[in-house]
């Protein structure tokens, strides 16, 4: 009895050690904001958030390998608006991703992005699945389409243009949804839904965006605590590219969410003491002239 507990212990232990060997990809929490919807059964919001975790967090992504600790740290926030039939549901959805800075405790964020043209249907107690090459409910091709887009950016942090992969599997749900009837996956609708998003990444434009995600985290966020002089210096120039960008497409779905995700931070480390007065006004200025409607925020850097 003695060995065969101890063979089933190694057994398990050993399960246990190829599941953390070969984690998904994602780290996701899920939450559903339904208070908008009165005299509705509540179980199914629950059921949905469970479902949606599911999908997010044990769907494998890509043929990588994650370790457990390595897995993305990421958010959706689903608020539903209408519930027009029993099945079906509109509202916004907001997805938030970060990564950690090398030897800190410190989590930089990467993704947050608000997304308002959201309808799906949703089946109590019906599981979501992705299939790569055939056709998928709305609801898994908007799931599919932002689990991408964290992927990309991850990877863009950690290697020169690392997300190339995910961002052109975003692009294939962006033109597998053009005749869809949903909202968000095309151009004449909006300047601000997934259509632009993906466009905007994907462009030739938009390359100093991803150039600064690799330069600001792998080479400057990561290096901070060796060669701060040098880690700054490196995020500072990588930034001024991006006014070019302001000024060719001020309306860039991309660029605003650069700037609403990246902006407190770029504060943050630019208005210290150690930091030279040259580069404070350097990105101040850059950064009035990107992120025009919040240029007074900006003013922190050199008070």
């Amino acid at each position: 009895m003695y060995i065969k507990t101890r063979i089933l212990l190694a057994v398990v232990i050993s399960l246990c050690s190829v599941i953390n060997s070969n984690a998904q990809e994602l780290r996701c929490i899920v939450s559903i904001n339904s208070q908008k919807i009165a005299n509705s059964d509540r179980n199914v919001f629950n059921n949905m958030q469970q479902v949606i975790a599911e999908f997010m967090n044990n769907t494998r992504w890509s043929t990588d390998k994650f370790k457990s600790e390595e897995r993305i740290d990421c958010s959706l926030n689903i608020i539903i608006d209408t519930r027009p039939s029993n099945n079906d549901f509109t509202g916004s959805i907001q997805i938030t991703s970060n990564r950690p800075v090398y030897k800190s405790t410190y989590n930089s964020p990467l993704m947050n992005i608000k997304d308002d043209k959201f309808q799906f249907k949703f089946v109590e107690f019906q599981q979501l699945e992705w299939n790569e090459n055939g056709s998928n409910t709305n609801l898994v091709n908007v799931l599919a389409f932002y689990a991408f887009m964290m992927l990309g950016f991850d990877y863009d942090s950690y290697s020169p243009l690392g997300g190339t992969v995910f961002f052109s599997k975003a692009q294939v749900i962006v033109n597998n949804s053009a005749n869809v009837s949903e909202p968000g996956w095309r151009a004449a609708e909006s300047d601000r839904n997934r259509y632009w998003l993906c466009e905007n990444i994907n462009a030739p434009l938009f390359k100093p965006v991803r150039e600064l995600m690799y330069k600001m985290h792998r080479k400057g966020l990561d290096e901070m605590t060796k060669d701060q002089p040098t880690s700054l210096r490196t995020i500072s120039e990588a930034i001024l590219p991006l006014k070019k960008i302001q000024q060719t497409r001020p309306t860039s779905w991309l660029l605003q969410n650069f700037c609403y995700a990246k902006s407190d931070e770029i504060i943050n480390i630019f208005k210290g003491e150690p930091v030279p007065p040259d580069m404070k006004n350097s990105v101040k200025l850059a950064m009035q002239e990107i992120d025009i409607p919040n240029a007074s925020k900006y003013d922190a850097i050199t008070q």
